[in-house]
């Protein structure tokens, strides 16, 4: 009966390696999207890493929900921009 139990107990910790695994390279991916609309995108459309914690959330779809957000606020920018070329933003 043990057996089985042990089995289990490796198949939960190789689960959660995977889902370590995965969180690291989702989270480095999150990671470059971010860099590229900090490079990009105007000043201001994204928050702080910290901020979005206290925002958003912890997990990686809120980090992704924030870059998100950046990106719709960057092109709406644009899109007044293009229409209305005197405009201040």
């Amino acid at each position: 009966m043990a057996e089985p139990v042990q089995e289990l107990a490796e198949k939960l910790r190789l689960g959660i390696r995977e889902r370590a695994a995965d969180d690291h390279g989702e989270r480095a991916g999150l990671q470059l999207v971010r860099m590229a609309i900090e490079m990009t995108c105007p000043a201001g459309v994204l928050p702080s890493e910290e901020a979005v914690l206290g925002l958003y959330g912890p997990e990686p779809v809120h980090e992704g929900e924030a870059l998100a957000k950046a990106i719709i606020e960057t092109v709406e920018r644009l899109t007044r921009r293009t229409k209305n070329p005197t405009a201040d933003e």
